[in-house]
């Protein structure tokens, strides 16, 4: 087990040292996974469906091109969980939403086949909150299932927490992939927006797909992967940087970001965020707060609605969408997800037009930052997983079950990547630390996390 109360599983990266002389395979390493999905399972509840025999007989495949020399890349034969909102032709796309039960493409999505042609192994769906909304689904936070794994990503985030697969991919338009990786102690990658095609998700602006995994050079390997062969959305020039996992980079200063998490954090949470501060300025960094310059000071003013700018602009850009799907089934969708669509009905164009002037002007003076520091540092939630056991019958429901995207909303809206690490713990249960870097930067952002990774002390109150 590590510090995390997890359990400590090796990378695949660095199990494929042993493929080539049948020392280990994909189908053994496979097979492991299994083992640990049927134990954890019926607990955890992170998977919507599996594929075991599409997987043994992709694992099987796997195995003969590495003994033979010839993989098809680094990930060949990784097991990878799918998000239930990204279309994949052996297993239905069901979204998380009764609507859409049964629902089967029969089609991949763009990650979906770059995956598969980098001999990838497709082992399931992972569960989703409805529609990647605020309706929780039935998966439950593999180190205390008395918790919130966290949302929209919520099973890819468990599964990989589990020990179940090595990487998985989610998707984040507010929080949804590095609140989950926070509250389930992963690493992992929400690229600069666009940065990974989302294939045929792009009716929301501010939907970037990106990967949780259980080490640095399994996240980065993935997302590389997938751009190398399918590029990034529409009209975007896709991720840059090296085809193997950044090189550790040691900051020289990082600038702490506030935006309107900073006052949720309680004291055991900010104690554990100021311990890594104090650990970084030990070793030499400089850090910086929003008193510290003016531009800091512009910057935290920019983001100081984000939640709000990102749920209104969410809510406006799906009415067409959910008043389809309500016309057709009026039933099928939660009534969480009725009064997130009322926000978008009272919303006029000009209220939207501002919201997006709004987010414009934040990546503007996000920008401005550049000179400033090598990036920016923040919790990557405020506190670790809140405890869930549902609605109660016959009181209001909960406004944020799967927690608060007040650390995320920011990042989201500023188009900028963002990449947790796994380095404190608050009452026994994760919070992530999170690395932001500028658009297209996501290397630089991802090498900065690997040096804290690498170079500090877990904190744990």
């Amino acid at each position: 087990m590590n510090a995390f109360g997890r359990p400590a599983t090796a990378s695949f990266m660095a199990a494929t040292a042993a493929f080539p002389d049948g020392k280990d395979t994909p189908r053994a390493f496979l097979e492991r996974r299994l083992e640990t999905i049927a134990a954890r399972e019926p607990v955890v509840q992170a998977w919507v469906v599996l594929n075991e025999e599409g997987a043994r007989e992709a694992a099987d495949a796997s195995a003969a091109r590495w003994r033979a020399g010839r993989p098809f890349s680094p990930i060949d034969g990784m097991p990878i969980g799918i998000k239930d909102l990204i279309a994949t032709k052996d297993m239905p796309t069901q979204m998380g939403c009764a609507a859409y039960r049964g629902h089967f493409p029969k089609h991949d999505a763009a990650p979906v086949q770059a995956l598969r042609a980098a001999g990838a192994i497709i082992l399931g769906k992972t569960v989703t909150t409805e529609l990647g909304m605020s309706e929780p689904g039935p998966t439950t936070n593999p180190l205390n299932p008395g918790h919130t794994p966290g949302g929209s990503s919520s099973g890819s985030a468990a599964a990989v927490a589990a020990g179940m697969v090595p990487a998985a991919i989610g998707t984040q338009v507010g929080g949804s992939i590095i609140r989950p990786a926070s509250y389930c102690g992963n690493v992992a990658l929400k690229p600069t927006q666009g940065a990974i095609n989302r294939g045929e998700r792009q009716g929301l602006s501010q939907a970037t797909a990106g990967v949780h995994a259980n080490a640095p050079e399994d996240m980065w390997q993935v997302a590389t992967e997938i751009v190398r062969r399918v590029g990034g959305d529409p009209g975007m020039p896709g991720l840059f940087g090296p085809p193997t996992v950044p090189a550790a980079i040691r900051p020289a200063r990082l600038i702490v970001m506030e935006s309107e998490g900073y006052a949720m954090l309680d004291d055991g949470s900010l104690a554990a965020f100021e311990g890594i501060l104090r650990q970084l300025r030990d070793a030499g960094v400089e850090i910086l707060r929003r008193g510290d310059h003016p531009l800091i000071e512009a910057f935290e003013r920019s983001i100081a609605d984000a939640k709000a700018m990102t749920n209104e602009i969410c809510a406006f850009e799906n009415l067409s969408a959910m008043r389809s799907l309500l016309e057709q089934f009026p039933d099928g969708v939660s009534e969480r997800m009725k009064r997130r669509h009322a926000v978008g009905e009272e919303m006029s164009l000009e209220q939207y037009r501002g919201r997006l002037l709004q987010r414009e002007m934040a990546r503007h003076h996000m920008a401005a930052l550049a000179p400033l520091a090598d990036g920016l540092i923040a919790p990557a939630s405020p506190g670790p997983a809140p405890a869930w056991a549902g609605d109660v019958p016959g009181q209001p429901l909960n406004p944020r079950p799967t927690g608060d995207i007040a650390y995320n909303a920011a990042t989201s809206a500023l188009g900028v990547p963002a990449v947790t690490v796994p380095l404190t713990t608050v009452r026994g249960l994760p919070m992530g630390i999170q690395l932001i870097g500028q658009q297209h930067m996501d290397a630089r952002a991802t090498g900065l996390a690997r040096w804290l990774l690498e170079n500090l002390q877990p904190v744990s109150v």
